[in-house]
Parts: structure tokens; C-alpha cells; sequence
């Protein structure tokens, strides 16, 4: 058998004032908290800029960097996954790929200050290095993620064979004698429409490739092709299609995206 309903008693008054009191103190502390954040806004807006940022948030990135840097372990690998469940990545922006492109013709221009010329390499040329072949995803920023399956040669085997990476030519060697190493790799399209900038840490990660190959096939032209970056120790708008430039550097190298308020380091 069902309980009948019990009769609810309306407030008395005493109970009636407080609820009042409660209602007014909480409106004054959303109040006051929504005044205080207006304020703080209309402060950090009136900053000054470096590097398309209010200073404040320019420090507070330049200190998450500093603290990712410094955490930075290049024995760490991301996840290798199933060759079966790699797909093909959204193409999310051409930005770099516009003009009109003749793969036939292309040429990398590698710029080290330990070559007394710059290189002018081919697709072939590249492919005479070993070839290292994974499944790991590709992260972007806004928050998805694809396994894919990459082919190309490690950027750090490129560095070693062309003596690009150090100052005395050698092979580079990160935890031995990082004084020997420049401090920063700058990529950029043949329009020079887009670039990147990588700090040499994050650019010899053994899973960083000069990648040729997506999913078992030769890039397409919105993938990038001939030769694109896949860094997996940084979020997707590091990883540069239609590479035209690769330049070692000691000064910080350019980056797209963090002249438009993004963080430069770009890890995860």
C-alpha cells in the first residue's frame, strides 16, 4: 500500500527572512565576483603586447616551457599502436599549400651555420636514409586525436648524416655534449607562407620524421607532399607540411602560430 503524501507546512517567518538574506548575500558575492573578474580583463587587456599576447600571459607560457623543458626526456616515447586502426587525419588547414605546386620540382634548402653552403637535397636523397615506420596520433590542439601510420627518416639521422645539428659536424648527442648542439630547427613551406620553430631537444626525438609516407602511401598534396614533419612530442600545428627550408639555429627560431598568441613550446 502506498504512503499517502505527507503535508508540506509553509515556511514561518523566521525561515522566510533568512532564505531572503542568503538570496541577497549570495547575488552581492556573484556580484562582486563578476566585477572583480571584469576588472582583472579590462587590466590584463591593457598590458602590453609580446609575441601577440598580453605580457602576463606571454610569462605564464614562457614558464610553462621553462618547466616542460626541463622535464623533458628524450627516452620518452608516445604510444605505438595497431597498424590496423590507423586512419588518415582531417586535413585542417592549407595554410602554406595554396600556390599552385609541382612535386616533380621540389627541393629541400638545408641552412646549418656548420655548412659552409647551404644543401639542396631531393625526395631521393632523403630516402637514403633508414627508414622508420610507426603508428602513434596525431594530437591537436583543439582536442581530437588519429593514430596514424607514418613512414620517412628520423630527423635526428638526417642531422647525423649531413652534419647538420652541432657545431663541430659530429653525430649529436644530447645527454654528452649538448654545448655542441644549436639550440633551434626552423622549417618552413616553399611560400614561406608557414613555418615552424622547434627546440633541437624536441626536433632528435627518435619519434620526430621527415615523413614521405601517410597510412602505407606517398603524401597527397593537402598531407603535404613530398615531405612533411611528424613530431609526436608536440601538438598537431608543429607537425609542418611541404617542407621547402630547414635551418639549424643558436638564435629562437620563428613560429606561425605563437606570433598569433600561441604557446611557442607547443608539447604534451
Amino acid at each position: 500500500m502506498n504512503d499517502l503524501p505527507t503535508k508540506v507546512e509553509p515556511p514561518d517567518d523566521s525561515a522566510r527572512r533568512q532564505m531572503r538574506q542568503r538570496t541577497r548575500r549570495s547575488f552581492v558575492c556573484g556580484a562582486a565576483a563578476a566585477l572583480s573578474g571584469l576588472a582583472g580583463w579590462a587590466w590584463l587587456k591593457s598590458r602590453a603586447n609580446e609575441a601577440g599576447l598580453p605580457w602576463p600571459l606571454r610569462r605564464m607560457l614562457d614558464a610553462n616551457e621553462t618547466l616542460a623543458r626541463a622535464l623533458f626526456d628524450p627516452a620518452r616515447l608516445a604510444p605505438n599502436f595497431a597498424l590496423g586502426i590507423a586512419r588518415e587525419p582531417r586535413v585542417n588547414g592549407l595554410l602554406g599549400l595554396e600556390s599552385r605546386f609541382d612535386p616533380a620540382r621540389w627541393k629541400l634548402r638545408v641552412e646549418s651555420p656548420a655548412l659552409k653552403k647551404p644543401l639542396v637535397l631531393t625526395i631521393d636523397d632523403i630516402k637514403t636514409l633508414p627508414r622508420v615506420e610507426m603508428v602513434t596520433e596525431l594530437k591537436c590542439v583543439e582536442g581530437w586525436t588519429v593514430p596514424v601510420h607514418w613512414g620517412g627518416a628520423t630527423l635526428a639521422d638526417f642531422a647525423a648524416k649531413f652534419g647538420l645539428a652541432t657545431r663541430s659536424g659530429k653525430i649529436p648527442d644530447l645527454k654528452k655534449n649538448p654545448a655542441d648542439l644549436f639550440r633551434y630547427v626552423e622549417m618552413v613551406t616553399p611560400d614561406m607562407r608557414y613555418y615552424v620553430g622547434l627546440d633541437i631537444e624536441s626536433a632528435l626525438h627518435p619519434q620526430t620524421l621527415l615523413c614521405y609516407e601517410m597510412n602505407g602511401e606517398p603524401l597527397t598534396l593537402e598531407h603535404g607532399a613530398p615531405l612533411r614533419l611528424a613530431i609526436m612530442v608536440k601538438y598537431g600545428f608543429k607537425s609542418i607540411k611541404r617542407i621547402g627550408t630547414i635551418r639549424f639555429l643558436d638564435e629562437r627560431a620563428r613560429d606561425y602560430w605563437a606570433e598569433q598568441g600561441y604557446d611557442w613550446y607547443a608539447g604534451h
